[in-house]
């Protein structure tokens, strides 16, 4: 399900296999200028992050076959994905689970049931901070190239 057509729009992708909480979160993002795509399981979710390139994931800790901690561990150890801010989103108020979610390389966690202000304002910050990320990394390959064409210039 996708909504806001606006390619210029930041794309977050929602995980979670319980389709009231999927619907819960999408209608919670509709006061965030953004598309969204949603993922029923953690490995169409990871086919979607190499397909979409999403500008953020919130993810679902507890789903059946492969965890929430497994899906953002494994975008966290790719190269091409490990940019791509996680929000992790669980029932779970556990220390350990904490724990396990910040070794599995989430950017930020919001506890469930949801309050939609928290998820409002946690999203708008990631997507704020994505984007000046992305920024700056298309102006530091700028400069970079300006350098090498600029040292080819003087016979360097």
């Amino acid at each position: 399900m996708t909504h806001n057509i606006d390619n210029k729009l930041p794309l977050v992708l929602v995980v979670d296999d319980n389709p009231q909480n999927l619907e819960l979160i999408l209608a919670c993002l509709e006061d965030v200028e953004c598309r969204t795509i949603s993922a029923p399981d953690g490995y169409t979710a990871l086919e979607l992050v190499k397909t979409q390139h999403p500008d953020l994931v919130l993810l679902d800790v507890m789903m059946p076959k492969i965890s929430g901690f497994e899906v953002c561990r494994r975008i966290k150890s790719n190269p091409e994905t490990e940019e791509i801010p996680v929000i992790m989103v669980t029932a779970l108020n556990e220390l350990g689970d904490i724990e396990r979610a910040i070794q599995s390389g989430t950017d930020d966690f919001l506890s469930k049931p949801i309050n939609k202000w928290e998820l409002v304002v946690r999203v708008r910050t990631m997507l704020k901070i994505k984007h000046l990320s992305d920024k700056l990394e298309r102006t530091l390959a700028y400069l970079n190239e300006i350098e090498k064409t600029s040292e080819a210039d003087r016979g360097g």
